[in-house]
């Protein structure tokens, strides 16, 4: 491989902006880290909500940490469908227009008008990683995965380059078994 990336599934989950935690669980509630994730300073957290759709609902997702700006709710497009919301494919942070649904805390609930989407696959890297592999913030480009009977290359996979960013790329549920990813494994940026 010349330009070999960390494959991280990401499930479904929750980011919470300070006043939806507040509603969920009360007035200024700390969320409780549970454990670190690849990207720094990110984590998984204890708490778990409903998330809540037409048609069905997930009784316990789990929410990441720290708190944010705005509540963004990522699921899988099989997710989406099977609670029946139309959720559109974005980068994170991308949710003007997207639709709502509801989630269900401890302490009460919260009916969003927008907030959930599909995330778009994409690779975190740091601008050494990007000078190294020759990419830039916000270039398309494919990944190839080699698995036993379902290889499978993702195009319109993302780059984004921060400096507080680890080099890894995220792909869904749906993303991940299409192609049998198992944790630890390695594509290659094509």
């Amino acid at each position: 491989m010349n330009r070999p990336v960390l494959v991280e599934t990401s499930a479904r989950h929750i980011h919470v902006s300070r006043r939806v935690l507040d509603i969920l669980f009360g007035e200024g509630y700390e969320l409780t880290r549970k454990k670190d994730l690849s990207q720094p300073g990110q984590y998984a957290c204890e708490e778990r909500v409903q998330v809540i759709g037409p048609k069905g609902s997930f009784p316990a997702v789990s929410i990441l940490g720290p708190v944010r700006p705005e509540t963004q709710v990522e699921l899988s497009a099989g997710d989406a469908r099977s609670i029946g919301v139309k959720a559109p494919i974005r980068e994170s942070g991308d949710l003007k227009g997207s639709n709502g649904c509801k989630l269900v805390g401890p302490k009460g609930e919260v009916e969003l008008e927008d907030g959930v989407i599909i995330a778009k696959r994409h690779i975190h890297m740091t601008p050494a990683d990007a000078e190294k592999y020759n990419l830039e913030d916000k270039q398309i480009v494919s990944v190839k995965v080699e698995t036993d009977g379902r290889s499978l290359i993702f195009g319109d996979v993302v780059v984004r380059v921060s400096p507080s960013y680890a080099l890894a790329m995220h792909i869904d549920t749906d993303e991940s078994n299409a192609a049998s990813c198992v944790p630890g494994m390695e594509g290659d940026i094509i």
